[in-house]
C-alpha cells in the first residue's frame, strides 16, 4: 500500500509476538461460534455500507442502528446518491440516533469520495484518513472490514480487552495512543484476511464478554491467559466514570429543536421552536449550538431550516 503514514507503518507492520498472537487465535476461534449475524459483516457488503455502519455505531447500540442503517442504504446505496441530496436530508434521515453531526460528516465524506475517487470508497488508509470527518478508528475499520487489510482497529471495547488481557489493568486509558495501536497489532496474525477477522473478533469479545462493569470472565476464551485475571482481577484505580445524564441538558434541548425541523419538511419560525422548551436562555444557547455546528441554518430573522433545504 502506498502513502502509509508513520502511525500506520508502526502499527500495521509490527512483527506479531508469538504469545500475543495466541490471544488473537483464541479470540478468533471463539468468534467463529459466537459472532452476531450483523448485516454489515455479510459477504457482498459494499465498502460504503461498512463506512456507514461504522459511523452510525459510534456511541450507539446495534439495536438502534440496524433499522436506520437499512433505511439509509436503501435510499442512498452509494456515496454519489447521498452527495446528490442536500445535507439536511442526511440529518433528517439520521432520526433519533443521536450525535447528528455524524450525519453531516457522512454527507461531507460522500461528497469528497465523489470528487476525489470517482464515487468509490478508497482502499488506501491514508486516503480514508483524508476524507472529511473520518478519524483514525473509522478509517482503520473500513480498511480492515471492507478491504480485508491488516490494521489494528481499536475502539473502547478493544482497548479495554487489551488493557486487561495483556497489561493487567482494569482501567484502560481514555484515549488511544500509537502504543495501543502497536500493541493490538501484535495480536493479529500476519495474513491480512485472518487479521481482519481477528480485529472483528476482538471488538466482539470486548462488546459481549469483556464488558466494562461486569465482565463475564468464565465465558472468555482468554480467561486462562488473561494478565488481569491472573493478578486477581484488581479493581481500577482511576475515578469512577459516571454515565452522562440527558434530561434537562443542552443536548436534550438540541434534540427537541432538531426534531421539529426534521418533521416539518419546510422552514420553521422561532415561535414554533419556542414551544419545545420553556427556558429561553437554554433554548437560545442550544439553537446557537445547532447553527454553529451546521445542523440548522437561519434563512431570515426568526426563520430556520435544515441545511440545504
Amino acid at each position: 500500500m502506498s502513502g502509509m503514514s508513520s502511525v500506520t507503518t508502526a502499527a500495521s507492520a509490527t512483527a506479531p509476538a508469538a504469545g500475543h498472537q495466541e490471544l488473537g487465535r483464541l479470540t478468533l476461534e471463539w468468534f467463529a461460534a459466537a459472532a452476531r449475524d450483523l448485516p454489515w459483516r455479510r459477504p457482498g457488503t459494499t465498502p460504503w455500507a461498512v463506512l456507514v455502519s461504522e459511523v452510525m455505531l459510534q456511541q450507539t447500540p446495534v439495536a438502534r442502528v440496524l433499522p436506520v442503517w437499512e433505511a439509509w442504504l436503501a435510499r442512498w446505496p452509494t456515496p454519489a446518491a447521498l452527495a446528490s441530496e442536500p445535507a439536511g436530508e442526511a440529518v433528517r434521515a439520521w432520526g433519533r440516533l443521536g450525535y447528528p453531526r455524524r450525519a453531516l460528516r457522512l454527507h461531507q465524506a460522500a461528497g469528497a469520495v465523489v470528487e476525489r475517487h470517482g464515487g468509490e470508497i478508497p482502499a488506501d488508509l491514508d486516503e480514508l484518513l483524508a476524507l472529511p470527518g473520518i478519524g483514525t478508528y473509522t478509517a482503520r475499520a473500513v480498511a480492515a472490514f471492507a478491504f480485508r487489510q491488516r490494521h489494528p482497529v481499536v475502539d473502547v471495547n478493544v482497548r479495554r480487552l487489551y488493557a486487561r488481557a495483556v497489561e493487567g489493568l482494569a482501567d484502560p486509558p481514555a484515549t488511544v495512543s500509537r502504543r495501543d495501536l502497536a500493541g493490538v497489532a501484535e495480536l493479529l496474525p500476519a495474513e491480512p484476511e485472518a487479521a481482519a477477522m481477528t480485529s472483528a473478533a476482538l471488538m466482539e469479545l470486548g462488546a459481549l464478554v469483556c464488558v466494562a462493569r461486569a465482565p463475564r470472565c468464565p465465558a472468555c476464551p482468554l480467561w486462562e491467559r488473561c494478565t488481569w485475571v491472573a493478578a486477581g482481577s484488581p479493581p481500577g484505580t482511576g475515578p469512577a466514570r459516571r454515565p452522562q445524564g440527558y434530561a434537562g441538558t443542552d443536548r436534550q434541548v438540541r434534540g427537541r429543536l432538531l426534531a421539529v425541523l426534521r418533521d416539518a419538511h419546510h422552514a420553521v419560525g422561532a415561535d414554533l421552536l419556542d414551544q419545545v422548551w420553556d427556558e429561553p436562555v437554554q433554548r437560545a444557547r442550544a439553537l446557537a449550538g445547532l447553527l454553529a455546528d451546521g445542523l440548522v441554518v437561519q434563512l431570515s430573522p426568526g426563520v430556520y431550516a435544515l441545511p440545504g433545504l
